[in-house]
């Protein structure tokens, strides 16, 4: 046993309780409730531990690492940015056993997990999930933030509303600058398709994908694409003439379905010439639907989730006889609140918000098919029986856990 520095953010007895000055290869399983979580490969002890019904993973590594690795999750926590959230270190001063405690991301896969159970003719999910890739890195190089080691195995997916979420998990090579240079922006994104590329590869060789090298080498391609494709979008300016200025717009319209606010909009009249204007826009963080949600109604949820809530209360307040802040109440209270409780029991849906977001989108697809609203009782029982109407989201029976195994019925 060596002596530790132990630091633990909002501790209990349970978790201070935990043998931190042992080496993790030490833990006796027997006192410690450890979960076997499958994970793919690791230059370091991974194991993960459940205290007071929280989930936590601890890595093993040398205090240097382990301090870097902190300093930098905690920065990107307090940016509210797509990562998994620390929760303490242990360091042991010449010792090459710190520890690093993160907490589990919840309702969260693995890649590797997730394509080991798609099919190989699921391309448009396993292209999605590419693409959620592309998102987070330019989220990360948009706050100044090199990644170093973008990976499959460095990152977690979440469904968000009928989107999917990416997350960074091991943040030990990161690096946070006040910007990012185009060139430190083209090295992270070349080491993101090179690992990519070669995960790619690897499962294939596991799952007994005969696909050829090039084709893995393109499919990881699709990550530098829709990165350059998006980067583009949210940093060039527009440069229109005076009468186009209906583009400006279309152009916040564009942005805002991105999920992206902004700030700001400079409209510079001189800079272009030829009677020209240069329009700059000043993007904000991920998150335009999730504030006009929490702004108008109180609830607060994830960006994807709040697309489709959104859309649910803007149809709810349009037939209500009443001011806005009565709709809103009643809202939350008679719909949101009342679809929470619904979709309560069923099996597996261990994220509530989510689950009511699936159920609007399958009464949604149920009505539209029967030429009526079916209401949500219908809609229930199809994700109780587990039948998908067509046309559901593809990711609904991949992302979620096993105990709700939900199949498209065609």
């Amino acid at each position: 046993m060596s002596a530790a520095e132990i630091k633990l953010r909002a501790p209990t007895p349970a978790l201070l309780a935990l043998p931190w000055e042992t080496p993790l290869g030490e833990w006796d399983p027997i006192t410690v409730a450890f979960r076997d979580i499958p994970v793919g490969p690791s230059r370091h002890l991974v194991r993960f531990v459940e205290v007071d019904g929280d989930l936590l993973a601890v890595k093993e590594a040398s205090d240097r690492l382990v301090s870097r690795e902190y300093d930098v999750l905690r920065a990107l926590e307090a940016s509210a940015l797509p990562a998994v959230r620390p929760a303490g270190t242990v360091l042991r001063g010449e010792a090459d056993d710190g520890l690093l405690i993160t907490h589990f991301l919840e309702h969260s896969w693995q890649f590797r997990r997730l394509f080991m159970r798609l099919p190989a003719s699921a391309t448009a999910l396993r292209g999605k999930l590419l693409t959620a890739i592309a998102g987070l890195l330019v989220e990360l190089h948009r706050a100044g933030v090199f990644w170093g080691d973008c990976s499959l195995a460095n990152t977690l997916f979440v469904r968000d509303g009928q989107a999917i979420q990416a997350h960074l998990v091991d943040a030990e090579t990161s690096d946070i600058h006040p910007t990012l240079s185009d060139g430190q922006r083209a090295h992270d994104l070349a080491i993101a398709v090179e690992n990519i590329a070669g995960g790619l590869i690897d499962i294939a060789s596991r799952t007994g994908d005969v696909v050829v090298i090039d084709e893995h080498v393109s499919s990881a391609a699709i990550v530098a694409d829709t990165y350059d494709e998006l980067w583009r979008e949210l940093h060039h300016d527009l440069v229109l003439a005076t009468e186009e200025r209906w583009r400006i717009a279309r152009h916040l319209e564009r942005l805002n379905d991105l999920g992206y606010s902004v700030d700001e909009v400079r409209i510079d009249s001189d800079a272009a010439g030829d009677d020209r204007l240069r329009v700059q826009f000043s993007v904000a963080s991920r998150e335009h639907h999730a504030s006009e949600l929490r702004r108008r109604t109180g609830v607060a949820v994830s960006e994807g989730q709040a697309r489709i809530l959104l859309n649910d209360f803007h149809a709810y307040a349009s037939q209500f006889d009443g001011p806005a802040p009565r709709a809103a109440l009643s809202w939350r209270t008679d719909v949101f609140a009342a679809g929470l409780a619904l979709v309560s029991g069923l099996a597996g849906a261990a994220d509530p918000v989510q689950a009511f977001c699936d159920l609007l989108e399958v009464r949604w697809l149920l009505s539209e098919r029967a030429g009526r609203d079916v209401g949500s009782t219908a809609a229930l029982d199809a994700l109780a029986t587990q039948r998908m109407p067509s046309g559901a989201a593809a990711s609904m029976s991949v992302l979620e856990p096993p105990t709700l195994e939900l199949r498209r019925d065609d």
